[in-house]
């Protein structure tokens, strides 16, 4: 239970952070999934583990970890298409 708890709460958070950037995450359900896993992984190595936890993720760390992840990833992604 607790990995698809895991999925589930990884998913909400990268989909958040796509939201609020008002940008698509490439690869639908499982892209937001990696992008909250490892936003959250990236945000606890910038910010520390800080605030509400849900699911095993602190939660503002995690969403300004996959903001970040979000932006580089598109920028990336629309250096390779042009």
């Amino acid at each position: 239970m607790s990995i698809i708890w895991t999925l589930i709460v990884g998913g909400l958070i990268g989909w958040f952070a796509g939201l609020l950037l008002g940008r698509d995450i490439p690869g639908g359900i499982v892209g937001n999934i990696l992008a909250g896993i490892v936003g959250a992984w990236l945000g606890s190595l910038l910010l520390g583990e800080w605030g509400p936890e849900l699911g095993g993720f602190f939660i503002i760390p995690a969403l300004i970890g996959s903001a970040i992840l979000i932006l580089i990833l598109s920028f990336i992604l629309g250096k390779a298409r042009k």
